[in-house]
């Protein structure tokens, strides 16, 4: 073990407390190495899926090496939002599996929870979800193939007050993502003239949205904008929605991910016409997307294109270049000087990496649920055109 390596180890392992001789010595492997940190049980086990999915998809599609290397990856479960065990597991990965990247993080307090590893260790990380700003602020080695709640909100509050929207209600699950989507709306929607009647905020367990919806219809407002987590939230807020009559009240439906791919056709037919504004739609049109598209599904026919498999698959590209400037060498500084100045064409269109905040920058849609040749759809009728991230320092 280097000099460098062996200083790490035993910070890390003092840091959590652990005994050194714990730590096997591992003869030197020459694949890279790279953990993948997602859910891969439990009520949101999709997003460990999609994460899989779109990592081996990009890696098949490059002949099976990255800049002539082997990759190896390390698959690693957090149930769900669990800060505690994601930092173990990656203090594991670092310690002991000696990865030269990581990547995943769905959920905001795990990527938080890891900030000060993969500072210390200088692992360059790659979120391929969490969509908080203030991420990317916490560590000089995170870098984000995602969104953020201010990038994909702030031009969705524009156009509801152009739409001639007065008053509107925000109902958001109350965890970071969705305080930073309520801000985002507040805060544009009020320069834009409008009124943010009532903010709700959702306990991240419930499965009863009747009542909120009740206050939602209640309110008297135009629209709601809100924010939940992916998977069975947004079915039950969305069905919440229709049975209590919101829709037929005129009450409009303003969103992000909220009709996500993975779950889409699981609405039926009361998903017809949700308004969101996203950076992807697995029906973009363009030449790179059907060559994602069609990776995945050579890699498995069930597999599906959404903005979590596409958020791996350009994780995966970044990861790439990185291994690439590095020629496979564990270099976090060179690594990230690499990634800082990239850009390309992604399967959502083209993006760029900003150099200052480390985060995408990227086309914002605006997209209508329509139903084309018997599936339902998520059809961008609108381009917002590139979006930064306008909550960083908020």
């Amino acid at each position: 073990m280097n000099p460098f390596r062996r200083t790490l180890a035993c910070a890390l392992i003092a840091a959590s407390g652990l005994a050194l001789a714990s730590t096997p010595v591992l003869a030197q492997s020459t694949a890279v190495k790279v953990g993948v940190i997602g859910p891969f049980s439990g009520p949101f086990a999709h997003y460990g899926a999609l994460f899989k999915a779109g990592v081996e998809a990009y890696v098949a599609s490059q002949g099976g090496k990255l800049a002539g290397k082997d990759i190896e990856f390390i698959y690693r479960d957090t149930g769900g939002p669990n800060p505690g065990q994601t930092r173990t597991l990656v203090q594991e990965l670092i310690v002991k599996d000696k990865v030269d990247y990581l990547g995943g993080f769905v959920f905001t307090p795990n990527a938080l929870a890891v900030a000060p590893l993969i500072q210390q260790s200088r692992t360059p990380t790659v979120v391929f979800n969490a969509a908080t700003s203030a991420i990317t602020e916490k560590s000089d080695y995170f870098l984000r193939t995602s969104y953020t709640l201010w990038q994909v909100t702030v031009p969705l509050a524009q156009w509801a007050a152009k739409q001639n929207m007065k008053k509107v209600v925000t109902a958001v699950t109350d965890y970071g993502p969705g305080i930073d989507a309520e801000a985002a709306f507040k805060s544009e929607f009020a320069k834009q003239g409008g009124t943010v009647v009532e903010s709700i905020r959702m306990p991240i367990a419930t499965t009863d949205f009747g009542p909120f919806v009740q206050r939602i219809k209640a309110s008297g407002a135009q629209a709601v904008y809100t924010f939940l987590p992916g998977g069975p939230p947004n079915l039950g807020f969305v069905k919440a929605y229709n049975e209590n009559g919101l829709a037929k009240a005129g009450v409009q439906f303003l969103g992000t991910a909220e009709t996500d791919e993975f779950d889409l056709q699981k609405f039926g037919d009361a998903a017809l016409g949700l308004t969101t504004a996203f950076h992807y739609a697995g029906a973009h049109d363009s030449p790179e997307n059907r060559k994602f598209v069609e990776a995945l599904k050579k890699r498995d026919p069930a597999a599906v294109a959404n903005y979590a498999s596409v958020g791996a698959w350009d994780g995966m590209y970044v990861i790439h270049k990185m291994i690439e400037a590095t020629d496979g060498r564990k270099d976090g500084a060179k690594a990230l000087a690499a990634a800082r100045t990239l850009q390309w064409e992604s399967p959502r269109g083209p993006v760029r990496m900003d150099a200052k905040t480390r985060h995408i920058t990227q086309n914002v849609y605006l997209r209508k649920v329509e139903r084309v040749g018997g599936q339902l759809v998520n059809t961008e009728v609108q381009s917002f055109g590139p979006q930064t991230d306008f909550g960083l320092g908020k």
